[in-house]
């Protein structure tokens, strides 16, 4: 198998392996630390978690706790908008980790413009994670939204090393921000990017009887990964089987043409 192919995280500086590993769902498995133990032996840098997914952060501490954190970054992520709240949530992250410093952490679903103006405040969350910077206790601040007016404001402000972004065939319409955030030097993280909400299950029973068409798991993280503004796409995974698929298909993935990637956009709006 081919080592992951390496991408450069936005103005953080940081260069991980362009597959990643969205660890929300991940503590609910029963094989949850060997999920996580094999996306790291297999070369994945960048593992995303929030104060707010249970479990989750308890599983990578345990894991960095029995192997160190010398080959990954941890992201993490609070849905404070204060100030005190923010710099609580990452005193508490470090413990729960036991890291002395987090790569990055990001202000987690902001998504309105009454959150966009609390967290933006003099009082407010970014204040918070700059008075965290300043102390060291985390490397770069990021920030993670689901409406694009919003992302926009973020990726043009200045102040957020990287965006945290849904992107895939079943949503594309995000593709025009992430060349703005190539041209801001902010680096994307793609979440869902086989489609979440239950649809790669789906595809996978679609696939076990031939109705899938080109509607596959590889052909949706291709279609992430053909995207060089892309810097790390972080599928969640629950079992080492479905990490080991992913790595797979991240490490022999050649760029789709523009249409592959209409052919894949039409098939997943016909799903849902």
């Amino acid at each position: 198998m081919s080592a992951l192919a390496k991408r450069r995280l936005g103005r953080t500086g940081l260069v991980v392996a362009g597959l990643g590993l969205g660890a929300m769902d991940t503590p609910h498995s029963p094989e949850a630390v060997e999920t996580v133990t094999a996306a790291l032996d297999l070369g994945i840098g960048f593992i995303d978690t929030a104060r707010e997914y249970e479990g989750s952060e308890h599983l990578l501490g345990r894991v960095i706790r029995e192997r160190g954190n010398r080959d990954f970054h941890v992201a993490s992520k609070t849905f404070s908008h204060t100030s005190s709240g923010a710099q609580w949530d990452v005193d508490r992250s470090l413990r729960v980790l036991g890291l002395e410093q987090i790569s990055l952490y990001q202000l987690h679903d902001v998504s309105t413009p009454a959150a966009w103006e609390r967290v933006m405040a003099p009082d407010g969350a970014l204040a918070g994670l700059q008075a965290a910077r300043y102390r060291r206790l985390i490397g770069h601040i990021g920030l993670s939204c689901h409406d694009l007016e919003i992302a926009a404001l973020a990726i043009t402000s200045g102040e957020f090393a990287t965006i945290m972004l849904e992107y895939s065939a079943f949503f594309p319409a995000s593709a025009p921000l992430l060349g703005l955030a190539a041209a801001h030097d902010v680096g994307v993280i793609a979440m869902r990017p086989l489609g979440g909400s239950g649809r790669a299950s789906v595809i996978r029973g679609m696939a076990a009887d031939g109705s899938a068409g080109p509607l596959t798991p590889a052909n949706l993280l291709r279609y992430v990964l053909s995207n060089p503004a892309v810097s790390v796409a972080i599928p969640g995974a629950r079992y080492p089987s479905r990490i080991a698929e992913n790595v797979a298909t991240a490490s022999t993935a050649t760029p789709m043409t523009v249409d592959e990637q209409r052919i894949l956009e039409e098939a997943a709006a016909r799903l849902y």
